[in-house]
């Protein structure tokens, strides 16, 4: 089921005014079967894989918190490690090493034909595995107890608003929030109901408008000139950034509206100084899950300055990884692990240029610059995680200076020219926001106003939903990963 479907409007209403009218203690069980059903919705024998990763990491947490023995609970973890990293690898990477071992061995005239699975992604897979993986972790190194209610952990697996995904909440987090009674309070529904929208918004009339231009570009990129290389590829910027956070604005509102707070997913990465705080602004939930769950095992900065180096390296590679079995996702990851190094190396050498320009006294310049750098150094990466093959990205990168003519007649490179400034007109809009936020002037200012204006500025954003926005149910961009 989609977020952005008449299905999700109907469904999402009635799993509200259900849950605030039954009592408390059946509250648990109907958000584990609507979340049950909410999945299903996409492939009905998928949700097996959702009860499997359930079963045995319940048994797991039992196992491990049951015993004093290092070498039974680590006997149990490795239950829960191999087990959900197998059928994430069985699901989502077989064909992908399977394919790169055959063209290696190709290479040196060795021929080997391993069979090839044509299975249909489940969708989520990747977000609900990290999600259970967290929990068995968190049991084995003595951070939480046991849950003893299969239902609750159950819940804790599918909840349904960040079920797909995202954001990837840790048990101690989104657990202990299932026992608690929640009322119906009219501030809470609508500060979630308000968040909500501003996802709608930025899914349906920014991401999946700006889609339009992309996939046009970037599934046929010789077909186009520089100009419509590089237009798409700021396209894809903000169309990726308002289809992902729109997801995590959606979801966490939903999950205000009943009572469940969700953590924070983005916050506004494009406004980053450099490539490290980028990555402390942007999916949140799954950057701190790598630096708690395999930097930080891994060795972190405490140790020699070359093992350091490769802790960070390996972190991005596996993160390109973890978003899709594809090369171009691992060059993806491997461009942000040198982005980081470059930066931590050079950071002598940046701050006397620095110096020499006269922007270590204008801190505000220095910031903008220092922004705009890094936010350049992201579109860089965003060609190869759009790209279809490795071989489309080096034509993207190699070709966006030439033949900067402008298309002719109605359609920019396959959108109407209405559309197109709606799109600017949009990611304006949104932009104006953000930098209202960043200065602490919205939406508290909006907040702080009489009923009547709030009122007239929500009907408002309600309004462009509805005529400026693109309701084709189209899938959002992470449900692939």
């Amino acid at each position: 089921m989609l977020f952005n479907s008449i299905q999700f409007l109907i469904f999402f209403p009635l799993i509200v005014a259900a849950f605030f009218a039954i009592p408390q203690r059946f509250r648990w069980l109907l958000l584990l079967l609507g979340s049950y059903y909410f999945y299903m919705c996409w492939k009905p024998e998928y949700i097996i894989l959702i009860l499997i990763s359930t079963i045995i990491d319940y048994y797991a947490g039992l196992g491990m918190d049951s015993s004093e023995n290092p070498g039974r609970r680590r006997l149990f973890l490795m239950m829960s490690l191999f087990s959900n990293l197998g059928l994430l690898f069985a699901f989502k990477y077989f064909n992908f090493f399977n394919d790169s071992a055959r063209a290696l061995f190709n290479q040196f005239n060795i021929f080997i034909d391993l069979p090839t699975f044509q299975m249909l992604l489940p969708v989520g897979i990747s977000f609900y595995t990290f999600q259970t993986l967290s929990y068995s972790i968190d049991v084995y190194r003595g951070e939480r107890r046991a849950e003893r209610n299969p239902g609750i952990f159950a819940l804790y697996v599918a909840f349904f608003p960040q079920l797909v995904a995202g954001p990837i909440e840790r048990s101690t987090h989104l657990m202990p929030q299932f026992y608690r009674e929640y009322h119906f309070e009219y501030q809470r529904v609508g500060s979630g109901i308000k968040q909500m929208l501003w996802g709608f918004f930025k899914k349906v009339v920014i991401a999946d408008r700006l889609a339009i231009l992309v996939n046009t570009v970037y599934n046929d990129p010789t077909q186009h000139g520089g100009l419509g290389l590089l237009i798409a590829t700021y396209f894809f910027a903000f169309q990726i950034y308002c289809d992902f956070s729109g997801y995590s604005d959606i979801a966490i509102g939903a999950a205000r509206v009943m009572g469940f707070d969700l953590m924070e997913n983005f916050r506004r990465p494009y406004f980053s100084k450099s490539i490290s705080e980028f990555w402390r602004r942007w999916h949140i939930s799954l950057s701190t899950w790598f630096r708690d769950y395999l930097y930080i095992p891994l060795g972190g900065n405490r140790t020699t300055k070359n093992r350091w180096y490769a802790n960070l390296f390996m972190v991005f590679l596996v993160s390109g990884l973890w978003h899709g079995a594809n090369w171009t996702f691992v060059i993806w990851g491997g461009l942000h692990g040198f982005y980081l190094l470059f930066s931590i190396i050079s950071a002598g050498i940046r701050e006397r240029v620095s110096r020499a320009l006269g922007l270590l006294s204008r801190p505000e310049l220095q910031r903008w610059v220092q922004v705009i750098i890094t936010f350049h150094l992201v579109l860089l990466a965003w060609v190869f995680f759009r790209a279809n093959t490795v071989g489309d990205a080096w034509y993207i990168l190699t070709h966006l200076f030439t033949d900067w003519r402008l298309p002719q007649g109605e359609l920019l490179w396959g959108m109407r020219r209405a559309d197109f400034l709606i799109s600017l007109l949009g990611i304006a809009f949104m932009e104006v926001v953000h930098l209202g936020q960043r200065y602490g002037r919205t939406p508290p200012q909006l907040a702080n106003q009489r009923p009547a204006v709030r009122v007239m500025a929500y009907t408002a954003l309600v309004l462009c939903i509805v005529l400026f926005g693109k309701f084709s149910a189209s899938q959002f961009i992470y449900f692939q990963f």
